[in-house]
């Protein structure tokens, strides 16, 4: 196969009067990590599902593998992780995972290698229906690991799990990628996403208006980066005084300050010698990328 792993080309997709996806157009390659950011009903399960064959769009192209989603060829590399996971109770996981390796024709020695990369070769003979929602959530990756896929859509996949499964669980994801295979992630966890994808892609209303890595939507969007300058205990008042900003805590100074500014800024700072005790500066994260394209930018697609 040549080309990107997924290819969205010029896609819309509207239910009745409702126009869902305008225009959209999007390609992931093997072993990316794309972030699927985007406030409710901005288009991304309806994306989701065109991925994954359930819907056909109603003007453009889209190709997993090279084959239309749906076809076979496209359904034996495409996995998918709902936000809401839901298993037979009376089975347990074991067997679940099981029927999954079946249905995707995959090993059977694969279902239990699966569970214990998420934790779960323990709990393997338990029914899912004492399974708490953390554990389900885990089972519910295991079936989408189940089959070795291409292409992996995770619709808020750390919903349920505790702050360690969390890091386990993008552990794992970045070994996946390393592997080749193609993550998207939709999750409204922001601050977990800034670090651990390669792009992120951002819907609003239906159309793509952002698609890059983070760096570079943060220096197109022109946000400030936020100083904090902790004062000695007894000047605060000075240094507030010759930097401006407002107080925090009792203890520091802070403003926000245009990225050209800012060594001018730290020049300053640097002028007030022992007044100062500690600089902290904060670039712009991803809340405040997804805010600021989540409000501009409406009528163009990305560049």
């Amino acid at each position: 196969m040549t080309g990107p792993l997924l290819a969205i080309e010029a896609v819309d997709k509207s239910f009745g009067r409702t126009r869902a996806l305008s225009g959209i157009v999007l390609a992931v390659e093997a072993g990316e990590k794309v972030a699927l950011l985007g406030h409710n009903g901005a288009g991304k399960t309806t994306l989701f599902r065109l991925v994954l064959g359930f819907l056909r769009p109603d003007t453009g192209r889209l190709t997993v593998a090279g084959a239309p989603p749906g076809a076979a060829a496209a359904r034996r590399v495409v996995a998918y992780l709902p936000e809401n996971v839901a298993f037979p109770k009376a089975l347990t996981g074991r067997e679940i995972i099981d029927l999954y390796a079946t249905l995707k024709g995959a090993r059977r020695d694969e279902a239990g290698a699966a569970l214990a990369r998420v934790g779960l070769d323990h709990a393997a003979g338990r029914r899912c229906g004492t399974y708490s929602k953390g554990m389900r959530q885990r089972l519910g990756l295991a079936q989408a690991l189940v089959g070795r896929p291409r292409l992996m859509l995770l619709d808020e996949p750390t919903s349920g799990l505790d702050p360690q499964s969390r890091r386990d669980f993008y552990e794992l994801v970045d070994e996946i990628a390393a592997a080749g295979t193609a993550v998207i992630l939709s999750s409204h966890s922001l601050e977990e996403l800034e670090a651990r994808t390669d792009r992120v892609a951002i819907l609003n209303e239906g159309r793509l208006v952002a698609d890059a890595p983070l760096a570079e939507l943060q220096a197109r969007a022109g946000l400030p980066i936020r100083m904090r300058v902790r004062a000695r205990d007894d000047a605060l008042g000075e240094v507030k005084g010759r930097l401006g900003g407002r107080e925090v805590n009792g203890q520091s100074i802070e403003f926000d300050c245009p990225v050209a500014d800012k060594l001018e800024r730290l020049a300053a700072i640097s002028a007030l010698g022992t007044l100062v005790r500690d600089v902290d500066i904060e670039p712009p994260g991803l809340d405040d990328v997804y805010s600021y394209f989540s409000t501009h930018d409406r009528t163009e697609q990305p560049t």
